[in-house]
């Protein structure tokens, strides 16, 4: 089952980003596949990070964003700032980053946005 635009496939294969379309009911997804963590900030190397897609992708932007396994702060110890609350997808409990966007740009931005601002997130997370 393949629903993910040409364009994103495309991106994230050029990228060497192992991914995995899936559904959960009448949610739709990707899982980015073991994708390194920011060195030295978090309590694990790397981490799978699940993208659920709204009913509208790509014309409406994905809203936030999950990992697994869960990670800290280090040395702090701590969950990121708006990342401590669970989503079950799959039957999994992911960790939620609560990182909004206001400004995706329909017919612009695609997958390669979202994963923009993932690294983002995870490289100022405090």
């Amino acid at each position: 089952m393949s629903f993910l635009p040409a364009p994103d496939r495309e991106y994230l294969e050029s990228k060497s980003v192992i991914f995995e379309e899936v559904q959960d009911g009448w949610q739709k997804a990707i899982i980015l596949k073991s994708v390194p963590l920011p060195s030295g900030r978090f309590d694990a190397l790397a981490a799978d990070i699940l993208i659920i897609l709204p009913p509208a992708y790509p014309d409406v932007a994905p809203d936030m964003f999950h990992l697994m396994p869960w990670v800290r702060l280090i040395p702090a110890g701590k969950y990121p700032n708006a990342a401590d609350q669970p989503v079950i997808f799959k039957g999994q409990n992911w960790q939620r980053w609560s990182r909004h966007n206001s400004e995706w740009r329909p017919g612009i931005d695609g997958i390669w946005t979202m994963f923009k601002r993932v690294e983002d997130a995870l490289a100022r997370a405090a």
